[in-house]
Parts: C-alpha cells; sequence; structure tokens
C-alpha cells in the first residue's frame, strides 16, 4: 500500500471538499465557488484517489460524508482557517491596518445588503473605517465615483466604460397587492393589473423609468394614479388599498405581513452592481473590500427571487 503525498493534495481540492460538505451536493458547491460541477466532481475524485479513502457517498439526495471523510474534513477546514490567517497577517503587512473605504449606495442597497457584507468585512479588518453614503438614485451613485467622493459604489449594470463593474446580483420587478383586494391565483394579466390604480415611482427616476420603458417596449401604457418617490411610502398606500405597485422587490423589503405579491406578465429584473473607476489609484483597503464581496457575497446576499 502507498503512502499518501502530501505534495499530492491541493488547496482546490480541500476547497471542493468543504464546499460538498456544506451544500450537501455537487451542483450547490460548484455554484458557490464558481466553477462547473465536472470540476468539482473531479476534485474530489482525485483528493480521493491520492488519499486511498473514500470521502463522501454519492446518492439521489445528494452527497454525504463517510465516517472517514467526517474525520478528516475537520483537518481540511483547520487548513483553511490556516490559510486564511496567513493572509490576514500578509494584508496587515500591506498597508492594511488602518483607513477608509468610501461606499455610494442607493437606499435598498444600503439597507438590505450592505450590513452584512460590513459586517464581514470587520471580521478581517477593524482597523479600517467604512463611510457610507446614499443616493436617491444610480445616478448620484456613479457621480459620486466619478468625481472621487466615493471609492465603490452599487449601481445599476451595464454602466459606462468608465467603470469596472462587477455583478452582485438580480432583483425582480414585482407587483404588490393589498390584501383588501380581490385577484385571483396565479398568474396576472396586464388588464387585470391596470384595471387597478397604480402606485408609481416618477418616470424620470430610475426605477420607474425601467418600469415604463419595459411596458413601452411591450406596446402597454401606463397611467398611475399615485406618483410617489419614497419606497416605504408607496408599500403603506398599497397595503391601505389605494391601489397596485410595480416595484423591485428588494426596493419593497420588508414585506407586510398579508400583502399579496405577483411576477409580471413578462418578467424585468433589474442588475445590481459594483462600480469603481477604471483608472483610478485605490488603496489597499478598497481590494479587499471588493474581495469580501467576492467571497462573502453568497452568504449574506437575501433571496430576491
Amino acid at each position: 500500500m502507498r503512502d499518501v503525498s502530501r505534495d499530492g493534495i491541493k488547496l482546490s481540492q480541500l476547497r471542493a471538499l468543504i464546499a460538498v460538505a456544506d451544500h450537501g451536493n455537487f451542483s450547490g458547491a460548484a455554484l458557490y465557488l464558481d466553477v462547473s460541477q465536472s470540476a468539482v466532481s473531479h476534485a474530489i475524485a482525485t483528493l480521493e484517489s491520492e488519499l486511498g479513502v473514500v470521502l463522501l457517498s454519492r446518492g439521489r439526495h445528494g452527497a454525504n460524508l463517510t465516517p472517514v471523510g467526517q474525520q478528516i474534513i475537520q483537518y481540511a477546514r483547520q487548513v483553511m482557517q490556516t490559510l486564511e490567517q496567513i493572509s490576514k497577517e500578509a494584508n496587515l503587512s500591506k498597508g492594511l491596518r488602518g483607513g477608509q473605504v468610501r461606499i455610494a449606495s442607493f437606499r435598498s442597497v444600503a439597507t438590505h445588503i450592505l450590513p452584512g457584507m460590513i459586517a464581514q468585512f470587520h471580521q478581517d479588518y477593524p482597523a479600517i473605517a467604512i463611510s457610507i453614503t446614499e443616493h436617491q438614485d444610480f445616478s448620484g451613485v456613479d457621480q459620486a465615483i466619478r468625481e472621487g467622493v466615493a471609492d465603490l459604489g452599487f449601481t445599476y449594470m451595464p454602466t459606462s466604460k468608465e467603470f469596472e463593474t462587477w455583478e452582485m446580483l438580480r432583483d425582480e420587478y414585482i407587483v404588490l397587492v393589498s390584501p383588501k383586494l380581490d385577484l385571483p391565483d396565479g398568474s396576472l394579466t396586464w388588464e387585470k393589473l391596470t384595471s387597478y390604480p397604480l402606485i408609481l415611482h416618477p418616470e424620470t427616476e430610475s426605477c420607474g423609468g425601467m418600469i415604463y420603458r419595459h411596458c413601452a417596449k411591450l406596446g402597454r401604457s401606463l397611467k398611475p394614479a399615485y406618483v410617489v418617490s419614497e419606497d416605504s411610502t408607496i408599500v403603506s398606500m398599497v397595503m391601505q388599498g389605494l391601489g397596485v405597485t410595480i416595484l423591485p422587490r428588494l426596493a419593497a423589503e420588508p414585506l407586510p405581513s398579508g400583502i399579496k405579491t405577483y411576477s409580471l406578465p413578462v418578467p424585468l429584473e433589474r442588475i445590481i452592481g459594483v462600480a469603481t473607476l477604471a483608472e483610478a489609484l485605490h488603496p489597499p483597503g478598497v481590494f479587499a473590500f471588493l474581495d469580501t464581496l467576492k467571497r462573502c457575497a453568497p452568504c449574506v446576499l437575501p433571496q430576491t427571487a
């Protein structure tokens, strides 16, 4: 029987093993690691071949650690934790012992996404301060980045070529209906939707402009009974039975108890991304925050679908 070669074990194999154990299946691990499912399967197979033991039992209902797999994964986690500590120490020596990251955002992201991201970031970089500037519209975010007032911002994609961007999530537009209104279960038609008073954002604002343009492409015109800028006010008006609205799900959160939600007859979504000025010289803290976003986004992003 041959001995295990420590040089033959790769960090990518340990990451794959931990991801499969955490998600209970290969497809979930692949999504989390942002690789193909076959790449995860190959990593696990080569690790098992190198060790000479079976680490996971595969079945219809997913993948589960074998007894030896349960023992080995404890050491795999220790290896990854040690690697994280090594990375932290190296980052501290590269100028991450202080400083500030300035973030520009619109309200729904600042409310529902940033707190979790910042909590994750401060676990790794407690000495770096975070400042947040909220804007009514994504155009204000773009301008803040452009003028150097913010290091990075959360904006709509696609955006101009002057920015480097990374897609974070896709936020579906949904119809909100008061529990006081009697609508049929299932899908919602345009005719039924527009038979009720509409409470919408101004067409001049990005959030409202998207739905107006979407409907115009479909040959549908919208005639709102109320035009309101504040998301929470719109939701409160819907709850009082004054009409129905169309909002991105993230902007509508938290949804009041009893409110009914429908998908649009033809779906629409806004793509939210993180942007930095392409030619700017960023301090180390900005790159550290971006790395945290990319690494931790699957853990802290709300379910918007």
